[in-house]
């Protein structure tokens, strides 16, 4: 059996907008027969993995997701003194081999060099490529063996947490693609929203107001308020089977668990300033089949105590689904930031112990 582990947190964030849709409006959701304010995995998963706390805590252990890698490679080639066209051919038949060129725009300018999908390199592959193309500009050849060679068996953590999709027809005969060790559900209110227009005005500073007393600039921004909660789901023994290093496992774990406590999604930072850490973060570790506790805010939170009300309501399912299933984890740690109760720091050595 595999050892989950389950983060349920709490998270209040002001006038904001931090993860927007096509129209630029904030994300929603319906839940409850209400709409809810949303943020996507995805937002949150690529605000963590680029944030100052994952790159102190995993430096070197930090994959790159890009379509420019053909550019890169192509660049250190001309470097090198390959001529231009060769230089092209070879990038191209290096990324081929990820099954990343098959789609390639070739009527612009080094788009022709770009994947057309984004493809997740380890630090290892990436700068194996690198060292790859100085080879090949000291040699004038490539070897498809080399490229074998230089795809690693071993994950780098975020690779290992949230995966990576690998295509290349190629590629995966020489290397195992990961099965994502964490899984991140969709941030949603516990209660019911309504989004808001903000109507401004952006005035010009050398308008003397002789000629004309408007603006110089007239727009509106969409924006919402709301605490929202958050589950993740952590496969502990995944997640070490993919790093293959039990140290490496418990260092991204404490990264992982910092990060979301703390970072915010990065949509419109500059307008709102919107940066929050979790008021409360409720930790559990066992073997049992991992459940959400979502079904805590189906039905709206109402009134003025909306964070203690939300405390209150996803502590008594919690106790509720115990009560009905038998145990649903072997241990828990709570952090309350609003009680005072618990820490941060005894949340990451709960899930590392």
């Amino acid at each position: 059996m595999s050892t989950f582990i389950q983060l349920h947190l709490l998270t209040s964030y002001p006038p904001s907008n931090l993860n927007r849709d096509d129209l630029g409006r904030p994300k929603t959701a319906i839940m409850g027969g209400k709409t809810r304010l949303r943020v996507s995995s995805q937002s949150m998963k690529r605000a963590w993995r680029t944030s100052d706390q994952f790159e102190a805590a995993l430096a070197g252990h930090i994959g790159i997701r890009t379509k420019k890698m053909g550019v890169e490679l192509y660049k250190k080639l001309l470097e090198k003194g390959v001529a231009e066209n060769k230089a092209k051919d070879f990038a191209k038949e290096m990324l081929s081999f990820w099954g990343a060129m098959e789609n390639a725009d070739k009527d612009k300018p080094f788009k022709e060099l770009e994947s057309s999908q984004l493809v997740h390199f380890n630090q290892a592959e990436y700068n194996s490529l690198l060292a790859l193309a100085d080879r090949i500009a000291s040699e004038g050849k490539l070897d498809k063996e080399d490229l074998k060679r230089l795809v690693e068996k071993r994950h780098d953590v975020d690779i290992s947490m949230f995966g990576r999709m690998l295509t290349g027809k190629e590629v995966v005969k020489v290397t195992d693609d990961p099965e994502a060790a964490v899984q991140v559900a969709h941030a949603i209110t516990v209660h019911d929203v309504a989004v808001e227009d903000d109507y401004f005005t952006a005035v010009d500073d050398l308008n003397s107001g002789e000629d004309d007393l408007g603006a110089a600039h007239i727009g509106e921004t969409e924006f919402g308020a709301g605490l929202f909660y958050l589950y993740i789901c952590i496969n502990r023994d995944l997640l070490e089977e993919n790093l293959g290093n039990k140290a490496l496992a418990n260092k991204a774990l404490e990264a992982l668990i910092e990060a979301a406590a703390k970072v915010s999604p990065t949509g419109k930072q500059n307008s709102f300033a919107s940066r929050a850490y979790s008021s409360y973060i409720m930790a559990e570790k066992g073997e049992q089949q991992p459940r959400s506790l979502s079904v805590a805010f189906l039905k709206p939170v109402r009134g003025e105590d909306v964070l203690g009300k939300a405390i209150a309501e996803i502590e008594t399912k919690r106790e509720n689904m115990d009560n009905v299933y038998g145990k649903c984890a072997d241990a828990i740690r709570i952090m309350n930031a609003e009680t005072g109760e618990g820490s941060l720091d005894a949340i990451k050595t709960f899930v590392t112990e």
